[in-house]
């Protein structure tokens, strides 16, 4: 893979909202796993000895859930407890491996809490031993784009909720209508808890939509 290639390919990574991960707490609310991605991987970077690698969020194997009442977006998981698959290397010269490995767990499952995911376990592999830490260098910035212009009832409630950064369009136009189903996707700011936003944002979407209409919410981005 060339040089272009390579930051095509992280760019392309950083833009795909990946699968959408259920907010355990929000009934009819999702976030964008390369968001939740970033939260955590950040969290596990200050873990002492830890470099973090690959992390997938999916389904906990024995999550076995009824429909819900509202449509799953495309690319989003059922509601139901979820689990978290990360490698990890490690610096050989420090703490024993699996208190390490351990406080790496916590830590991880603290972080998803805080965001507003079921997380119910966290399986952790490591690839690596280190004799030291690798030099990083941040990846690659995506391509700057402003946020979609809008002006749908729905979309203008949302915007006014404390804590919604911007509306997006990462997995169809801001606010899609199918039917009776309404989706509303948007970013959050960092500094708000993105469980609490999705809540008052489906709240404020469900006001502004069509008397009962199914509405759902998506948290793209976490700015």
């Amino acid at each position: 893979m060339t040089t272009g290639d390579g930051w095509t390919a992280a760019v392309r990574d950083r833009l795909a909202p990946g699968r959408l991960l259920p907010l355990g707490a929000v009934a009819g609310a999702w976030l964008a796993e390369r968001a939740a991605r970033e939260v955590l991987d950040r969290a596990a970077s200050g873990v002492p000895g830890v470099v973090p690698g690959a992390l997938r969020i999916g389904a906990a194997a024995e999550a076995t859930v009824p429909d819900p009442p509202f449509p799953v977006p495309p690319g989003g998981l059922a509601p139901g407890p979820l689990r978290i698959d990360a490698e990890f290397a490690v610096v050989a010269a420090g703490r024993p491996l699996p208190e390490t490995a351990e406080e790496l767990r916590a830590v991880l499952l603290v972080a998803a809490a805080e965001l507003g995911l079921a997380v119910t376990e966290a399986d952790l592999r490591v690839t690596d031993l280190l004799e030291e830490a690798p030099a990083t260098e941040p990846p690659p910035a995506p391509p700057g784009h402003a946020s979609p212009e809008t002006d749908d009832p729905v979309a203008l409630a949302v915007l006014l909720v404390p804590g919604v950064a911007a509306v997006t369009a990462a997995v169809g136009p801001p606010v899609h209508r199918a039917g009776e189903a309404v989706r509303v996707e948007f970013a959050v700011s960092a500094e708000h808890p993105p469980a609490e936003v999705a809540r008052a944002a489906h709240e404020a979407a469900a006001a502004a939509a069509p008397e009962g209409a199914a509405v759902t919410v998506l948290v793209t981005e976490v700015r």
